[in-house]
């Protein structure tokens, strides 16, 4: 079942519930999944649906950090919003699991003590193992962490 149905699928049982505010996080996700592959125009793979939800997510966490703090409606909507994203994006890697990438992508590129001059060579070899897999804010500052 491709996440476009998923969601659909969750967005009617929400409906059916009563649960509006599910609802309109559901239906703006489906729109922008569908956006995307009229964009395309072709299905979508998986990675491509992650994507998607990831950047919906971003956007949202985004939203909130710009929100003032007496704005209680607005940041009381992302968070809900957020939740719901939340279900339907991959399990991300922990500072660990990207520690052990790390390392091996170093082994890989025969680094030992890696260098700030390094770190452009290193990055292109390590973002598309953990694309869509890791915060890119964290892989970078665990990466800068290895440097010290």
């Amino acid at each position: 079942m491709s996440k476009i149905e998923e969601v659909r699928s969750d967005m009617f049982k929400a409906m059916k519930a009563g649960d509006k505010e599910t609802k309109e996080s559901l239906s703006m996700l489906l729109a922008a999944l569908k956006n995307k592959a009229i964009d395309k125009r072709a299905d979508l793979t998986a990675e491509e649906e992650v994507q998607v939800i990831l950047k919906e997510i971003k956007q949202t966490k985004e939203a909130l950090e710009m929100t003032p703090e007496d704005r209680t409606d607005i940041i009381g909507e992302c968070t809900r919003r957020l939740a719901v994203l939340e279900q339907y994006a991959p399990k991300m890697m922990d500072e660990k699991e990207i520690r052990e990438i790390i390392s091996a992508t170093l082994a890989e590129l025969c680094i030992e003590a890696p260098t700030a001059k390094d770190k452009g060579r290193i990055m292109k070899v390590l973002m598309p193992k953990v694309k869509g897999k890791a915060d890119g804010k964290l892989v970078n500052e665990t990466l800068t962490a290895f440097m010290h």
